[in-house]
């Protein structure tokens, strides 16, 4: 079991804040992918984003964090900058944790918000190692987070689904930690309150060819401004 110190606690906080500040209009949960590994020259890479479920009676698809400032109108650059900023504070919470880890630190972790709820899922794989390219991953992680199921996905990512699925199984190490959310409501980027609700409504989600394009500019986040020495 991990143990989260009163100094991680508060950068979760820090995390949830900008998350909330981040998304632009009412939504119902948020999850939230992020990988961190070494390179052979020392310093760390790796990718980011997230999906909210925005708030309503009718079925909703995730919207994604990169299509943020094309579908409001938000300078892009300034928008992205955020993304950045966003990822070297999981990159400080994995140095904080490498601090009181024995043996390895997480690689990837998983975050969700949904009502009052706050779940972190911390999993140990070596990417450096891993069958899947980031793209891939990218994939396999929505249909296990985002039930996104076989029929929503094109022909090149049924494929990639269908080697996940058929493919061997490797037993890993992965640990979880859940709490409350630390406040319900906060000022965001345009001004909107982010109230949260309990909802049982499903969710769908419909892939297109240009999410591809920006699955492939995710990937290749590799700091520029999120470098650091590990």
């Amino acid at each position: 079991m991990l143990k989260h110190t009163k100094k991680i606690e508060e950068m979760y906080e820090d995390i949830q804040r900008r998350i909330f500040y981040m998304i632009p209009e009412k939504w119902d949960k948020v999850y939230l992918y992020s990988s961190v590994y070494e390179k052979v020259d020392g310093k760390s890479t790796g990718e980011l984003f997230f999906y909210y479920i925005p708030k309503g009676i009718f079925k909703k698809n995730p919207i994604n964090v990169y299509e943020i400032p094309q579908k409001f109108n938000l300078d892009e650059k300034e928008y992205i900058n955020l993304v950045n900023i966003l990822y070297k504070k999981i990159i400080e919470l994995r140095e904080e944790f490498k601090k009181i880890e024995i043996v390895s630190t997480w690689t990837n972790i998983t975050m969700s918000i949904e009502g009052i709820k706050f779940r972190v899922e911390y999993d140990y794989e070596d990417l450096k190692k891993s069958k899947f390219t980031s793209y891939e991953r990218h994939i396999i992680w929505r249909y296990n987070n985002l039930n996104i199921g076989e029929n929503q996905l094109n022909k090149e990512e049924r494929k990639i689904l269908e080697r996940y699925l058929l493919g061997e199984k490797v037993v890993r190490r992965r640990e979880r930690y859940e709490a409350g959310i630390y406040m319900k409501d906060i000022k965001n980027i345009v001004d909107y309150d982010t109230e949260s609700y309990n909802s049982d409504q499903n969710i769908e989600y419909i892939a297109t060819q240009s999410e591809k394009a920006r699955n492939q500019i995710i990937s290749s986040i590799e700091q520029k401004n999120q470098t650091t020495k590990i």
